[in-house]
């Protein structure tokens, strides 16, 4: 009875590391809503209307939830509790966390882009729900992963946390980086519909991409890995923030590259 008892609540335990994802995620959203835009003066003493700095912090609570996500996976593997019941939980977290909070990341950026506009305050709200795509192509690829046993090994489309992290990178880059030029772009509504429109057909999508989890470790399989590792590293030593979009790329194009080579 005690063991019985002692392993029931072992179960519990992952899913509790599950229930932070879902807390860090409600707490990126509370971010990005409160913030808004707010109309600032740049050098010329000119009124520019801007994302405020405390987005970032929305960023934060993304990365935290996707360590959180990483995590959970590995407690419940380390303590052999697997469940069902966590699996249900986990995406129903990954949902609000990678999918919902990005999505009110691109939405807060679509009104910015058009409120460089004249009158862009006063867009019809039409043109701002392409950001939900993003969560709704997230639950989408959560709800077929989950039916799916030939994804424990590697992915069909890319994983929302990789998708949910590349959105979260974007304020970060906004307020942080000095290249006018990516500044220009991110306030760029075309640039906005793009990625929409592109990471949520990767989501979607049943392309072969890489598990980013440790199973059976060899040198073959853990070349690819470190390949990753270092474009993240040298990138970030280079570009900041940018290493986040960077490092992405480098994902879909090794994941494949990798098919590619095994076909």
């Amino acid at each position: 009875m005690y063991h019985g008892l002692s392993s029931s609540r072992m179960k519990q335990i992952p899913n509790i590391f599950t229930l932070f994802n879902l807390l860090f995620g409600c707490l990126a959203i509370v971010c990005i809503m409160q913030t808004g835009l707010t109309l600032s003066a740049d050098a010329s003493g000119d009124n520019v209307i801007m994302i405020p700095e405390k987005i970032s912090l929305a960023s934060l609570f993304i990365a935290l939830a996707a360590g959180i996500d990483f995590l959970d996976g590995f407690v419940a593997r380390l303590l052999k509790v697997p469940s069902e019941m966590g699996k249900q939980l986990d995406s129903l977290a990954d949902a609000v966390s990678f999918g919902v909070a990005p999505g009110l990341i691109a939405y807060q950026f679509l009104r910015l882009s058009y409120a460089q506009q004249p009158d862009g305050l006063d867009i019809n709200m039409l043109w701002l729900l392409p950001a939900f795509i993003i969560p709704c192509a997230g639950a989408y690829r959560l709800a077929r992963f989950n039916i799916d046993p030939g994804q424990s090994h590697g992915f069909k489309g890319v994983p929302i946390p990789a998708a949910g992290l590349l959105f979260a990178s974007f304020p970060l880059i906004y307020w942080y980086s000095d290249n006018i030029r990516i500044i220009e772009l991110l306030l760029n509504k075309w640039f906005w519909y793009a990625a929409i429109l592109i990471i949520s057909y990767l989501m979607v999508s049943r392309l072969p991409m890489m598990a980013l989890k440790f199973t059976q470790f060899t040198i073959k399989k853990g070349i690819p890995f470190l390949i990753l590792a270092l474009v993240a590293l040298t990138s970030g030593l280079s570009f900041g923030w940018l290493a986040v979009p960077v490092t992405f790329i480098a994902y879909v194009i090794l994941s494949l590259s990798i098919k590619q080579k095994e076909s």
